[in-house]
């Protein structure tokens, strides 16, 4: 009897489950990298801002959400004569989204490949280029503004797991060190 009652209340809840339904969305970014090894020290205050940009896909259900981010940024570490240095970021990550209305607040965890690229010199002599696998962790919130249509807003934070190889004198730190930066970004979102 417990057997058959166990699974006529198993049935119901399955039958009576409302469908969860995935909103896939096409994000292009755009934003700017502060903090850590980027040229710009702090968020705000920073006269020396590098412009990064991307473009992020992915879906949302009604919690949960997954997101592959593809972002890239030029001069990250800053101008100066003979150096060219860029940074491009390829991540995915799981999203914790709940949809409140036509607000969605979100929290972000993933990892993924950060490779830069550094030339140092006219020669092309000091060039450096890593491929490293990272994490990011970050948060933001959408805002539904029509049908299909959003602007969402986050920032976040990456980090290399292993140290990087840099021209000697770019960093003080020494030549060997993990990279980690933070960015904020604005995005319009369409989703489908």
């Amino acid at each position: 009897m417990k057997k058959w009652l166990a699974g006529l209340t198993f049935a119901c809840l399955v039958a009576g489950a409302p469908s969860a339904r995935a909103e896939g969305f096409i994000s292009p970014l755009i934003g700017f990298d502060f903090g850590g090894d980027a040229a710009c020290p702090a968020l705000q205050g920073c006269q020396d801002k590098r412009l990064n940009y991307g473009v992020a896909l992915g879906a949302t259900g009604n919690i949960f959400g997954f997101e592959e981010e593809f972002a890239y940024a030029q001069d990250f570490f800053g101008t100066a004569p003979n150096l060219k240095s860029s940074v491009l970021t390829v991540m995915s990550s799981v999203m914790l989204a709940p949809k409140i209305g036509p607000v969605r607040p979100y929290f972000l965890t993933g990892a993924g490949l950060i490779k830069t690229h550094i030339d140092f010199s006219t020669a092309s002599i000091l060039t450096t280029d890593n491929n490293s696998f990272g994490w990011d962790i970050g948060g933001g919130v959408h805002v539904t503004v029509a049908p299909h249509v959003g602007v969402r807003g986050d920032i976040r934070y990456f980090h290399t797991f292993q140290d990087m190889t840099f021209p000697a004198g770019l960093f003080s730190a020494g030549s060997n060190q993990k990279l980690d930066f933070g960015r904020a970004a604005a995005a319009v979102d369409f989703t489908f």
